[in-house]
């Protein structure tokens, strides 16, 4: 019983649930406190500048939603780095002081972020047009800085660099080196551009709703564009870097890439398979793509891909049907959100309008939701390929796992703890829309800018003809 006991203590497995479910939740808050900013600023840019009324009012707007969803991200980012020291403490305590510099490089830069947020929603009533917009600048910057930190760390564990072993301890750390891995200008790049698309494509399908409802005002299409073109112009280049991202793991890591590829042995002409399951040995329900692998790879079919046979079972990441599929759907929302995204430039480059047809529209609704789904899935692949080391080919889950046996109490008080933050994540934003669609003309006019033009105008909601 005592060694029974034991094994279940030392079960990585509750502590990858508890961690996963954490960064499930908090990798979307990070996409908004990344790429949030950015919709805001320029929906104000296009209203001093052009003098436009509805999108001064949705930059305001966008600005008091923005406040909330740092708020709750910096909850939910609080709690994940607790476990990292309390869930990984053979982590921790042994290359602390080389993971620890991003980590806090990271801190600091969302205090800077969060700094800046007050600035700007202070200054609404305050500062002068021009400085205000100025003011809201470090958000963007410092929102890129921060994701630049905590990929880093990320990154480092996918490509650890930077330190010196000796006999098992570390006796040095380079901080440039470690925050500048390998892995991280391509974990970072990628991260940016799901960030963008996440928070783009998010805040389009809420005004596609709208449009959909025969909502045509200039403050919903703008609503829609805003943010759209943003992602839009993010999905090409994430298709681009997530191609050349597998070519990179497949010569880095290549025990990941024959699990996302489903590559038993080390071969050349290998087909690229498309869905499937895999059981001893067999794929089912796949359908496979002959030599196609192979070309991705080396652009020849007679690119030699390395297989999983290569290192023993216990070096091997588990589930790879759950890594595999991840990787075909995350690929596959890529490719749809592209073609969204490539439907509407064309329409806009030979008619200058939106395309408001329920056929785009619809797809347009659900493409934030599509856009989520990728970037966890791009997560699953990440952390449960590079299984089972925590740092790769250095230092195994299972030596750097809490022994507490109380990982499951944790587990569930921290699913309880996202569901209410889901709540007001969602809530609050919800609470606020009814409240400025059927709000008073005095609360409407409380919203008021102290430049630019009343908000309380035709096609903006609240205003004598909004919809």
């Amino acid at each position: 019983m005592g060694v029974v006991a034991h094994v279940l203590a030392v079960d990585p497995v509750p502590a990858r649930s508890q961690m996963g479910s954490s960064l499930g939740f908090h990798i979307i808050l990070a996409c908004f406190g990344i790429a949030f900013a950015a919709v805001v600023m320029i929906a104000e840019w296009i209203g001093i500048k052009r003098g436009d009324a509805a999108a001064m009012l949705l930059a305001r707007r966008w600005s008091r939603v923005m406040a909330v969803l740092v708020a709750v991200g910096a909850v939910s980012g609080t709690v994940l780095s607790y476990e990292m020291g309390l869930l990984w403490p053979g982590l921790m305590g042994r290359f602390g002081a080389a993971i620890g510099f991003p980590f806090s490089m990271e801190g600091i830069f969302f205090f800077l972020e969060a700094i800046f947020v007050g600035v700007y929603l202070y200054g609404w009533q305050r500062l002068p047009p021009w400085v205000h917009w100025w003011s809201g600048m470090p958000i963007v910057v410092f929102g890129v800085l921060g994701a630049l930190a905590v990929v880093a760390a990320n990154s480092w564990m996918n490509s650890p660099a930077g330190f010196t072993l000796s006999h098992g301890r570390l006796t040095s750390v380079d901080p440039v080196s470690v925050f500048f891995n390998s892995s991280t200008p391509y974990e970072t790049t990628h991260m940016l551009l799901a960030a963008y698309m996440v928070t783009g494509f998010l805040i389009a399908g809420v005004y596609a709703v709208g449009l959909l409802r025969g909502r045509r005002d200039r403050y919903h299409r703008l609503g829609f564009a805003i943010p759209f073109t943003m992602a839009g112009i993010a999905a090409p280049l994430q298709v681009t870097m997530g191609d050349i991202i597998a070519r990179y793991i497949a010569t880095n890591q290549p025990v990941k890439f024959a699990a996302m590829e489903y590559v038993s042995k080390t071969t050349s002409d290998v087909p690229e398979w498309l869905g499937g399951i895999y059981f001893n040995g067999h794929i089912y329900f796949g359908t496979s793509i002959p030599s196609f692998d192979s070309i991705l790879v080396g652009f020849s079919p007679h690119t030699r891909v390395i297989g999983w046979d290569t290192v023993p079972a216990s070096q091997r990441p588990p589930l790879v049907t759950l890594i595999h599929l991840s990787f075909d759907l995350m690929v596959g929302i890529g490719m749809f959100l592209l073609v969204l995204a490539a439907w509407q430039a064309w329409w806009w480059w030979f008619h200058r309008r939106l395309l408001v047809t329920a056929w785009f529209l619809v797809p347009a609704a659900l493409s934030g939701v599509a856009a989520v789904a990728a970037m966890e899935s791009g997560w699953i692949v990440t952390e449960v390929g590079r299984q089972p080391w925590i740092v790769y080919r250095i230092l195994l889950v299972s030596n750097a796992v809490t022994p507490s046996s109380g990982v499951t109490v944790t587990l569930g008080v921290i699913l309880i703890l996202y569901a209410i933050l889901t709540v007001v994540s969602i809530g609050v934003p919800l609470v606020m829309s009814h409240r400025w669609r059927h709000g008073t003309p005095a609360e409407e006019e409380a919203e008021q800018v102290p430049y630019g033009p009343s908000p309380a105008v035709a096609g903006a909601p609240g205003g004598p003809e909004a919809s």
